[in-house]
């Protein structure tokens, strides 16, 4: 499956809306449209999960470079919506702790 990347930007904040698949295929692509948006000082990058039905380390790696980018760049960055499989591959390797989640948990075919 593919990944669809929408990106509206609204003064100091972007949300970035996903919908699809993150892995080692579709991660470059998020990577391309996120990383630039990090990079801007005192911005607030809010990316919404809701319609990710499944990712794996290959995104989790391109969300750890887009924080260690907010801390280098005192940028901002958001998850939002995640589904609890999504939610869960967060929580199982720690990133939920140090990378900042508002999460309503959508269910999601599991």
């Amino acid at each position: 499956m593919n990944l669809v990347v929408d990106v509206i930007d609204a003064n100091e904040k972007s949300i970035v809306n996903l919908s699809g698949e993150i892995d080692a295929y579709t991660a470059p692509q998020l990577k391309e449209a996120l990383l630039p948006l990090v990079k801007q000082a005192g911005h607030l990058v809010e990316v919404n999960l809701e319609d990710v039905n499944y990712m794996d380390s290959t995104g989790l790696g391109v969300f750890i470079s887009a924080l260690k980018s907010t801390k280098e760049n005192k940028s901002r960055m958001v998850l939002v919506n995640l589904q609890d499989k999504v939610l869960r591959l967060f929580k199982i390797t720690g990133l939920d702790e140090v990378i900042e989640i508002n999460s309503t948990i959508r269910g999601g075919n599991e």
